[in-house]
């Protein structure tokens, strides 16, 4: 009797396409469940019309039949109904999104139980101690509302050279934004969520140090242990999600992580940011190393994400030893003015320093030499010792944007200008002692604060650089 009814309610729901998988005809019963929760029309309708199925999921009172939502939605997703289900599956088991297995998809997705849940997560030691809610964001939108509602900030302190003194205001800019450094203590979903007001759109960088869950005795994240991994999934989901509410159109996120969360941040971060680039940094924090099984672990990762196409990083300081100069005039294969005529125009040299360049002449114009003197300045050329026309390496509408990574030669002649190798574009390996976390961090923090339990403090010069990286040039970034 249950085979036939199960099969009678699968050949009623298949009448309607939106729950059959177009490509293996099989009934999808994601959109099924969705579509109840929202007590579709054309659904309730098709249930009604069958006898069986209308005393099975309604009950008549006083001449009305009552939809049993719960009772459908748990039938549906029981293991017996579509009982084949496991034989027809049993060699595809594995991450799905929409119900299609992800060799049946192009992209990549990240699936994980409570995906589509909230975890507030508790930030204090009390906290820790409490079993960890999970709400559903279609049951219990309610709930997640409530939780999301900005929350007033109270308590207000204000730390100066002089002492704490009283808050009466905060100071504003002139568009209304607020100048003032805050530290906010309580939990940072909320904080987040509570930010959006006075901060939506316009925060240049977010730098974040979320749980690395690593499982050691330094592990922050206790939440639900029975799903580790999963709560911490959903735990960074929530808060990337609002964070890149936060962000400006040039806003930056940077997010430190190690080995046990990096790869699956990584797709994450993918998903949520799918209009922005996706940079890891690899930071020796660590040069002693921790033994593991068969490696011993000296580094951790930085993820920069970044809007797709822009140039938000800046130039980072560099050491004379750390350039390798070259000519900036171009060689071998098309190297000549003809080739790019923009690349064609003059340096211009005053007291051995560069105080400009010169527009790009007309065709018909042939500089006398590689070095021109005028009016007591001198126009160097991308003109080779042979006398043949070439070009610099840079066009004349973007040489001012490297002009501090160029530098003048003399030479019998007159000059050459040549161009520093490293134009102090940050690389993906950071090697610096000032980066040892134990140096620059733990015993940091203890010398600042004598018995401070807090364990594996950053480096105060990773944290610094990272921040620099993004907003070096902006004095008036809000990080």
């Amino acid at each position: 009797m249950t085979q036939d009814f199960n099969k009678k309610l699968t050949t009623l729901l298949k009448k309607d396409l939106r729950f059959v998988d177009e490509e293996s005809g099989e009934l999808l019963r994601s959109e099924v469940i969705n579509e109840a929760l929202k007590i579709d029309k054309k659904l309730i309708e098709a249930l009604l019309d069958d006898k069986d199925i209308k005393e099975k999921f309604f009950t008549e009172i006083k001449n009305h039949w009552v939809f049993e939502i719960n009772k459908f939605i748990d039938y549906i997703q029981d293991k017996n109904f579509l009982s084949d289900s496991y034989t027809k599956f049993k060699n595809k088991i594995g991450l799905n999104i929409d119900g299609k297995f992800l060799n049946e998809r192009k992209e990549v997705a990240l699936v994980w139980p409570f995906k589509d849940c909230v975890l507030e997560g508790g930030m204090t030691l009390e906290d820790q101690k409490r079993n960890e809610i999970f709400f559903n964001e279609i049951l219990a939108q309610d709930e997640i509302d409530r939780l999301f509602d900005p929350k007033v900030l109270t308590g207000f302190k204000k730390f100066t050279a002089k002492g704490v003194e009283k808050v009466t205001d905060l100071k504003r800019d002139t568009e209304g934004n607020i100048r003032e450094n805050l530290v906010i203590k309580g939990n940072n979903l909320l904080t987040l969520h509570s930010l959006k007001k006075e901060f939506q759109k316009k925060i240049k960088c977010i730098y974040i140090d979320p749980p690395y869950n690593s499982g050691g005795m330094g592990d922050t994240f206790t939440y639900n242990n029975n799903f580790k991994h999963s709560s911490w999934l959903t735990f960074m989901k929530n808060r990337l999600e609002v964070a890149k509410q936060l962000l400006s159109e040039n806003g930056v996120l940077i997010v430190a992580i190690d080995d046990n969360e990096q790869a699956y941040l990584g797709v994450l971060l993918d998903e949520i940011f799918d209009e922005y680039e996706k940079h890891c940094v690899t930071i020796v924090h660590n040069p002693r190393g921790v033994q593991g099984t068969n490696f011993s672990y000296s580094h951790e990762y930085t993820y920069f994400v970044i809007p797709r196409g822009k140039k938000l990083i800046g130039s980072r300081k560099i050491d004379e030893e750390e350039i390798y100069w070259s000519n900036l005039r171009n060689w071998g294969g098309e190297s000549l003015r003809s080739d790019a005529k923009n690349c064609f125009y003059p340096v211009i040299i005053k007291n051995d320093q560069i105080v400009g360049f010169g527009d790009v002449p007309d065709n018909s114009y042939h500089p006398k030499s590689q070095t021109e003197e005028k009016k007591g300045e001198f126009h160097v050329w991308p003109i080779d010792v042979k006398g043949n026309e070439r070009k610099w390496r840079y066009a004349r509408q973007s040489v001012e944007e490297i002009k501090n990574f160029l530098r003048v030669k003399k030479t019998k002649t007159g000059y050459e200008i040549e161009i520093g190798k490293n134009f102090g574009m940050y690389r993906t390996v950071w090697v610096d002692n000032k980066y040892d976390a134990n140096e620059y961090g733990t015993k940091l923090v203890k010398d600042l604060v004598p018995g401070c339990q807090f364990s594996f403090p950053k480096s105060i010069y990773n944290v610094y650089d990272c921040i620099y990286a993004v907003v070096a040039e902006d004095k008036n970034a809000i990080v």
